[in-house]
């Protein structure tokens, strides 16, 4: 059972390694492996708990969460300025770091966090995808 996030994208690389999973670019990877694990989202877990089911808009804004909501739109703002050009996604085309930010994207949704407006147009294009809609259905009907 492979349970860490990055640990399941270089897993399903192995698996389907013409998927791209992560950008060819040697610098584009790179950045996105390590982005995730840079920002440190512990209280942002802590006091915004993943729930796709209600609206949580004003709620869980604990502490430390406003310096991770930062963190995250720093980092989301360099690689969609570094990489991004076109695609919509962190590094132009969708990606094993979008697949791990996915999350995070639905934790600002439910809490209605207040967005700069680069961040905010990442997560509705991360919330638009196919796939992230047939998780969220499922997630629900997992309840």
């Amino acid at each position: 059972m492979v349970w860490e996030s990055l640990a399941i994208i270089e897993y399903l690389k192995e698996l389907y390694p013409g998927a791209g999973l992560w950008p060819t670019e040697r610098a584009a990877r790179t950045t996105g492996r390590q982005r995730r694990n840079a920002c440190r989202i512990f209280p942002l877990r802590r006091h915004m708990p993943m729930n796709l089911q209600d609206d949580k808009s004003g709620d869980a804004m604990g502490e430390g969460v406003a310096a991770n909501i930062a963190r995250i739109c720093d980092i989301w703002e360099d690689c969609l300025e570094r990489f991004g050009g076109d695609g919509g996604y962190l590094f132009g085309a969708f990606t094993g770091a979008d697949i791990m930010f996915a999350p995070v994207v639905t934790r600002f949704h439910a809490y209605g966090v207040d967005l700069p407006a680069p961040c905010q147009t990442y997560s509705d294009a991360v919330r638009a995808r196919p796939d992230m809609a047939e998780w969220t259905t499922g997630a629900i009907a997992k309840d």
